[in-house]
């Protein structure tokens, strides 16, 4: 198991959005966490990348306690986790291999041949292997949410954390996010993805958890 809450309640602002939150996540299921604006989707993805405080209940991912985590444990909480935002938040002043490699160096890489072929294969992935020249303004949206993406994968991570990854893309470039992010989790890591765009959840059904009034319910694969 790769996600565990047990009687979790989550937190934003001191400020309870979630309660009695039991959830369990294995390696390579794909989750869509769904809900209004509001219910707490961000905030429990938070949660689980180490935003906020896990104060009540019981929380693990990726073999870290997060009811235990402390300060200097986050970064290493990181490595083994990959954070696709809406907004691709991209370093603008920077090439596509720079992004990448501002990252490496941030996650403790240090051997500069090792750090040139990872940045290579993440691109190769996906299908940016000749665009770490480029400036991220020079990138389509699309092109750029690839680079998030690749970004993610450095570290080889156990799970995907997507905060509404095509929110900015038109429906074709949405839908070729999706089949890369489909892609991850058959290779075996977990994605767990917020989304408020359900024609995407028609065309690539999984399994649904849905903030609503407080709580989660979880939804088996819709037939």
């Amino acid at each position: 198991m790769i996600i565990q809450l047990k009687d979790a309640t989550i937190f934003q602002k001191k400020i309870p959005v979630l309660s009695a939150v039991s959830l369990d996540i294995y390696q390579g299921e794909f989750v869509y966490l769904i809900g209004r604006t509001g219910t707490g989707k961000s905030s429990l993805l938070k949660t689980l990348y180490g935003d906020l405080k896990l104060t009540q209940g019981e929380g693990k991912i990726a073999g870290f306690d997060l009811k235990k985590l402390k300060e200097k444990d986050i970064p290493f909480l990181r490595r083994k986790l990959g954070i696709v935002f809406q907004d691709f938040q991209l370093l603008t002043d920077r090439t596509v291999r720079e992004n990448l490699l501002f990252v490496l160096k941030a996650t403790g890489w240090n051997d500069k041949n090792k750090m040139e072929e990872r940045i290579q294969e993440v691109l190769d992935k996906v299908t940016l292997g000749t665009k770490g020249y480029k400036m991220p303004h020079e990138l389509s949206g699309g092109e750029q949410q690839r680079v998030a993406i690749a970004r993610a994968l450095l570290n080889d991570p156990v799970v995907i954390l997507a905060d509404e990854p095509t929110g900015n893309l038109d429906p074709d470039t949405s839908y070729e996010i999706m089949n890369l992010l489909f892609e991850i989790s058959h290779s075996g890591r977990a994605v767990l993805m917020a989304t408020h765009n359900y024609s995407i959840i028609d065309k690539f059904p999984s399994r649904i958890i849905k903030c609503e009034q407080g709580r989660i319910m979880d939804t088996a694969i819709p037939a």
